[in-house]
């Protein structure tokens, strides 16, 4: 019988258990009645899934099933996952319910099969929390698992384009991708093509990248935004396709190559997509960003269930290449490590990495096959249509679940993929073609490249409730909380900003145009149609507008001074070298004497581009008399300088256990997850020295019992090949459970049986039982206290890299005085748009 014991270890994943192949089941025919049952616990490391894995079954095969264990056992070990859903049944992963009750299960069976089964559906929910109950206990799990399981990692399940679970937008902006994306030509210049491509597949535009105008245009707009640090959204794409911000293509001009209507003719395809009311639900939701899909902001492991079943095959090809894009420029923000970091799950990958054509997600999911093992990221990718795959692209995978196939074509287009994959390495594809022949459901062949040989094993029980697809309004329940503490967080204040400061925006952007954020909205003062002439040395510029202006909207510009400044946060001890900039935006009133930067501003260096000319037909508010004295601007230059060393400070956190700082800007919850990561890294590399440590000695312990133990049944003369083998499976339990596959194999168990029958019958004329009966107790307990050492050891090396446990405390720095320098402060003058009721909207800033 398994025991926790024997499959609850660091890095490794409890998937089933190990079964005899056809030709072991015929050698061993004459073994005791339940040695299959018997056979040892199927352990995966962790790490191994850095090199990908693929899962191949057709319906039925159970590879569903597979999919979800990994997932557990993934979240159990505190590693977050993304999983792709296209079918709707990886949502299943939110049903955990430690107690089993039938109450907890009611409210997720169906009606029509409790009438099928002639129940009451609150008797069908009894009968199947008995049934989970039971089959969770024949694979020697116990309910405290699935609270361990729910405990480790949140699963939310998301659903672009739709409200049913938490809404999840792509289109309310095109981020510019992080510097890092950028060190990679090729990388940048593949985002940038599955970008366009998956737009205009959208838009229902089929264009090759080399060919079509559409795409070399669309992808030259996104490129130079990209390029420049521009994030983009719709409107904004909208706008600069009919102003693109630049005038050739190539070696021509733009009008001779996509003249002036037909890039209109682009916007306005676009501009309708937008407006349709069946597209509203792509526009609002939480933002997709990676490390929020994989973390909560405290820091916890998510499993972000992603689904988009109720996707057109346009929309769902759009979503999976934009995620896929994001996964990359992720990806390369994050540091190299040799542990598992995260897993991109796809529970159906037919259709987005196909053999021959050049779907907008392929180029995406190639980089992440080819490079994402640096950095910790595994692939999980399963599919029940093995034609329909780029095997050649799958080589990067190194681990191959096989479940049963449905026609002799799928195995041999799988056996050509493993062999592909294996790259000159042993492969037995008649051994394989074999197995694969009949095989049961929710039975597979594992063939890990990190391992000696292919192995066949039975999926386990899942510890969550496999109820199929959920429906629309069963996500919705699922998703009532996440969405909830969603709308609250989307209601709280930047961190950048202070509440003041929010307050005086506030007023300043409702005002009226022609008001002053200090003056009645019935008393404006003065407009103007040109801005102020100001002194020689004192200088204007105009802030460009980031929001689009539609014809007949007027704008008005209001006066405002620009402060900047530049900090250095230096501490060696620290390891923080970082120099870090400050603006800050205060409007000018009507009143205003000194600067009060409480009512100021703060924003992002590169959130303001300034022009040296105003928009056309643009209206201005008075300027205040007294800002063209340049000796009262260098006085306040002073003022703010001061206010930056008093108030600024770095915010750090400081684990004292592991002696680490955080990165600047780092929250907490980011913080806690680098922990993690941290821990999961330095136990992988000690577990690893501990396998090196207790190989040797287990093998000389576990070889010298089952040795000893065959004397002593050749003294009986009761020696059989049925008692050898039970001797042989006690002794290699502790080796199998912690050492795993790559130590103890089928082939090593085989010598050691030859040795020891050779052994036996060295033994033939010795008849002394009680001495050999004594040593075989003495080698057991030598076995005995070496495997309390190693679960001693196991223990310790558990606790002291228990992430949760780690203690996290805040720190701060304060920049230093002599580098720290501030610019005159400048008059800029910020565009408000009306909005056709007398007020005026900010058309300088996103929020």
């Amino acid at each position: 019988m398994t025991t926790a014991a024997d499959y609850e270890k660091l890095g490794v994943f409890y998937l089933g258990r190990e079964r005899s192949s056809p030709e072991e089941r015929s050698a061993s025919a004459d073994a005791p009645a339940g040695a299959e049952a018997q056979q040892r616990p199927l352990l995966y490391d962790s790490k191994d899934l850095t090199t990908h894995a693929v899962i191949v079954g057709m319906t039925g095969s159970g590879k569903t099933g597979l999919g979800v264990v990994l997932l557990e056992e993934a979240a159990i070990d505190g590693i977050p996952a993304i999983v792709i859903d296209p079918k709707g049944d990886m949502p299943n992963l939110a049903l955990r319910f430690p107690q089993l009750r039938g109450e907890d299960f009611a409210p997720w069976v169906e009606a029509g099969e409790a009438a099928r089964a002639g129940k009451t559906p609150d008797e069908l929910a009894q009968a199947t929390a008995t049934k989970w109950k039971e089959g969770i206990a024949q694979w020697d799990q116990a309910p405290d698992r699935i609270e361990r399981l729910k405990n480790a990692c949140d699963v939310v399940v998301y659903t672009p384009g739709s409200d049913a679970g938490v809404p999840l937008t792509v289109l309310r902006s095109l981020a510019a991708p992080p510097k890092e994306a950028l060190a990679s030509a090729d990388d940048f210049r593949d985002r940038v093509s599955s970008t366009t491509a998956s737009l205009l597949g959208l838009l229902g535009v089929e264009a090759d990248p080399l060919t079509s105008r559409e795409h070399i245009f669309l992808a030259s707009v996104i490129d130079a935004a990209w390029r420049s640090g521009r994030d983009l959204d719709l409107p904004r794409l909208i706008r600069e396709i009919q102003q693109p911000p630049f005038d050739r293509l190539g070696a021509m001009d733009l009008e001779s190559v996509y003249p002036t209507a037909d890039r209109a003719t682009l916007a306005m395809t676009l501009n309708n997509l937008l407006a349709s009311p069946g597209f509203s639900g792509w526009m609002h939701g939480e933002p997709l960003s990676i490390q929020r899909l994989l973390y909560s902001p405290e820091g916890k492991p998510q499993l972000a269930v992603v689904s988009i079943a109720h996707l057109s095959d346009r929309e769902r090809m759009f979503f999976v290449t934009i995620l896929l894009g994001e996964l990359v420029s992720w990806m390369r923000t994050q540091s190299g490590t040799s542990s598992l970091r995260a897993i991109l799950y796809m529970d159906e990958v037919f259709g987005y990495l196909p053999p021959t054509a050049n779907p907008p997600s392929k180029l995406p999911m190639l980089t992440l096959l080819k490079q994402a093992r640096a950095y910790g990221l595994g692939l999980v990718l399963a599919t029940q249509n093995p034609v329909d795959l780029d095997y050649k692209a799958l080589s990067n995978a190194g681990t191959w679940f096989l479940g049963r196939l449905q026609t002799e074509r799928d195995k041999l287009r799988v056996l050509d993929g493993l062999e592909s994959a294996a790259a000159g390495a042993a492969f037995d594809r008649k051994q394989i073609d074999r197995i694969l022949s009949g095989l049961p459901q929710r039975t597979f062949v594992m063939n890990n490249v990190h391992e000696e040989g292919p192995a066949l094993f039975q999926v386990r029980w899942a510890l969550s409730y496999l109820r199929g697809p959920l429906t629309r309004d069963q996500i919705a329940m699922l998703s009532a909380e996440r969405k909830e503490a969603t709308a609250e967080d989307g209601n709280a204040l930047p961190a950048t900003m202070t509440e003041t400061s929010v307050m005086a925006a506030s007023v300043i952007d409702s005002a009226p145009i022609g008001a002053h954020a200090s003056a009645p909205a019935a008393s404006p003062p003065g407009e103007t149609g040109e801005p102020p002439i100001l002194p020689p040395g004192v200088t204007q510029q105009f802030v460009r507008p980031v929001r689009p202006i539609s014809d007949g909207q007027s704008v008005a510009y209001r006066p405002a001074l620009l402060f900047r400044g530049k900090l250095h946060f230096l501490d060696a001890k620290k390891g923080v070298d970082l120099w870090q900039e400050r603006t800050l935006v205060l409007p000018i009133s009507t009143d205003f004497d000194s600067p009060d930067f409480d009512e100021g501003q703060a924003v992002e260096p590169s959130a303001l581009t300034l022009d040296d000319s105003p928009l056309g037909h643009a209206r201005f508010e008075e300027l205040p008399s007294g800002f063209g004295n340049k000796r009262k601007l260098t006085s306040w230059r002073t003022a703010f300088r001061n206010r930056l060393y008093e108030t600024e400070r770095l915010s750090l956190w400081f684990c004292p256990d592991l002696k680490l700082w955080s990165k600047p800007g780092e929250t907490e919850g980011e913080f806690r997850v680098a922990l993690q990561q941290q821990a999961r890294e330095a136990r992988d590399a000690a577990v690893d020295k501990l396998r090196a440590k207790y190989k040797s000695k287990l093998e000389t312990a576990s070889d010298r019992v089952a040795r000893l133990g065959q004397r002593v049944e050749v003294e009986k003369q009761q020696a059989n090949t049925a008692t050898f083998s039970a001797f042989a499976t006690a002794a290699s339990s502790v080796l199998g459970a912690f050492l795993g596959r790559k130590v103890v194999s089928q082939t090593s168990l085989s010598k050691a049986s030859t040795g020891m029958k050779s052994a036996a019958r060295a033994w033939d004329q010795r008849s002394d039982i009680g001495r050999a009966e004594s040593t075989l107790e003495e080698a057991k307990e030598d076995l005995a206290a070496l495997e309390k050492e190693l679960e001693a050891d196991l223990i310790a090396l558990k606790e002291k890299y228990d992430a949760e446990a780690l203690t996290i405390d805040p720190a701060e720095i304060s920049p230093r005085k002599s580098d720290l320098d501030a610019a005159d402060p400048q008059i800029v003058w910020l565009p408000h748009v009306s909005t056709g009721t007398g007020f005026a909207e900010p058309a300088w800033r996103k929020d």
